[in-house]
């Protein structure tokens, strides 16, 4: 399992170690680690670090020191550095020592839009930095950015925009030192301009914003160096691995039958959207419950794709008994099967249409389990917002459902967020890392909720049921697609494999 703490957390870490080290311990340490993988990326793009060309982006903090540590380390073995300083009198004087006796130089810029000196002092000399400092980017195999630490807020300062732009554009492999510069650390949020990585090399933990869109896609590869940090128990955000999901996936036993092993109920489509109960059916079938039964108006359709569903059409509370309930999906503008399945004492899972019909002051005085697996603009409208506040803080837009409904919230997107209701008491969100874009179908949300709803008719609680499907659902995606456009389901069909790829590690 990945785990990711906030900046203060890791912080207090910091602090705890290096008073245990002889002083500057730490961070040559951290540097040691950044010189190793940049050192990795040019020999695999220049075959060698002799003669490559290495621009370091500095600020004027510990990340801007790192940054100078591992140039040092870079040009002993015969890279050519220059660090390029926007901050010159604020930066890491121990770093730039150690760099300049390595044989590096350096490229100063100075004024108001970089946080240093009076505002007269932009002129001739500042300029003349700028442009030496785009040219060495330009002709740059590696760039790294020390620019902005895990406790910078907002976008990058004027004076760095130009340089974030001309590394994008250079062609060199650009290496973010711990997070990129620009995107917040604890939250995920990109206000303003970043720094666009390919990498990013993070030290002792993830940073949640590693994790989490939109900062996630700034971050590129994520390379995490240890250096003995001692964190808590509990993180800040988590994301599972195939072990992790292959402890939760149900497995029969020998004395299992088919209502042993679980019955999910399926409360979706209609007249108009016969299609998403199909998929929902699909998603349920290939989730390990033992079976499924159907309750809605689609029966007809859903029996001539999947004989082997028990159908109902009259209305959920008369469709026999379930360990748990889907509705939703494609359910139109009828509220009434929404009401019978919040009243039923099993967990539900609230979907599409449902998340739209259902009675808020219901779903939190339920005492059983709920999910709700809204994507962005199902969430925006939940919580009274606009689509893209949501996207923008996806993080906090799951804690705020979760609260506000007193229910697990999984959050879909291209990060999919799993957040419980007692998220803000120490529980870790969970972050979906398997997703594709190819995912981005009709249909597909359909699939994810019966999956889901057969994990939670298992047995599982309503955080697992959530962060398993979203795994196994990014998974078969990615198996049905292989690069190529892929439909609902086909995602729901290539499930199975995807089970079997996580059992076999």
């Amino acid at each position: 399992m990945r785990t990711a703490y906030s900046v203060e957390t890791v912080r207090a870490a910091e602090r705890d170690l290096m008073a245990r080290l002889p002083e500057g311990a730490l961070m040559r340490r951290a540097a040691a680690g950044l010189a190793a993988v940049c050192a990795e990326l040019l020999g695999r793009g220049r075959g060698r670090v002799y003669g490559s060309r290495v621009v370091l982006l500095v600020g004027s903090g510990d990340n801007g020191g790192d940054a100078l540590y591992a140039g040092a380390r870079l040009a002993r073995r015969g890279a050519g550095v220059t660090a390029v300083l926007l901050a010159p009198e604020r930066a890491h004087a121990a770093g730039l020592a150690a760099l300049r006796r390595a044989g590096g130089r350096t490229v100063e810029i100075t004024g108001p839009d970089t946080g240093t000196g009076p505002d007269t002092a932009v002129g001739t000399g500042a300029e003349a930095g700028t442009v030496a400092a785009l040219a060495a980017v330009r002709r740059a195999d590696l760039v790294v950015d020390g620019i902005v630490g895990i406790g910078g807020t907002g976008g990058l300062r004027p004076a760095a925009v130009p340089l974030a732009e001309a590394a994008e554009r250079s062609g060199a492999a650009v290496v973010a030192v711990d997070l990129p510069s620009g995107v917040d650390a604890d939250t995920g949020e990109v206000r303003g301009t970043a720094l666009r990585a390919d990498l990013t090399v993070t030290f002792g933990t993830h940073k949640p914003g590693l994790l989490v869109d939109p900062a996630r896609e700034y971050a590129g590869s994520v390379r995490l160096v240890g250096i003995g940090l001692d964190l808590p128990a509990e993180p800040e955000l988590e994301a599972l691995q195939h072990a992790d999901v292959a402890r939760l996936l149900p497995v029969p036993g020998a004395e299992s039958d088919k209502y042993r092993r679980g019955v999910v109920g399926i409360a979706a489509g209609s007249a108009r959207y016969p299609g998403a109960a199909v998929l929902a059916v699909a998603g349920a079938l290939r989730g390990g419950a033992g079976a499924v039964r159907y309750a809605g108006p689609a029966g007809r359709d859903v029996i001539a794709r999947f004989p082997e569903t028990l159908v109902s059409d009259r209305g959920p509370k008369h469709a026999g008994r379930v360990q748990a309930w889907v509705v939703g999906p494609g359910a139109g503008d009828d509220a009434g099967p929404v009401a019978e399945v919040l009243a039923a004492d099993v967990p539900v899972l609230i979907d599409a249409d449902g998340l739209r019909l259902a009675d808020a002051s219901a779903v939190r005085a339920r005492s059983a389990p709920t999910l709700l697996t809204p994507h962005a603009g199902e969430a925006a409208a939940l919580l009274g917002v606009e689509r893209e506040e949501v996207e923008a803080g996806r993080l906090a837009a799951a804690r705020e459902l979760a609260g506000r409904y007193g229910a697990t919230v999984l959050l879909k997107g291209s990060t999919t967020l799993v957040a419980g209701p007692k998220d803000g008491d120490g529980t870790a969100v969970r972050v979906n890392p398997t997703g594709t874009s190819w995912l981005a179908t009709a249909g597909s949300g359909d699939v994810l909720s019966g999956l889901a709803g057969s994990l939670l008719a298992a047995g599982l609680p309503a955080r697992d049921a959530g962060s398993a499907a979203a795994y196994l659902h990014g998974l078969a995606g990615r198996r049905a697609a292989d690069g190529a456009p892929v439909g609902a389901h086909d995602v729901a069909e290539a499930i199975p494999g995807a089970w079997r790829d996580v059992l076999r590690g």
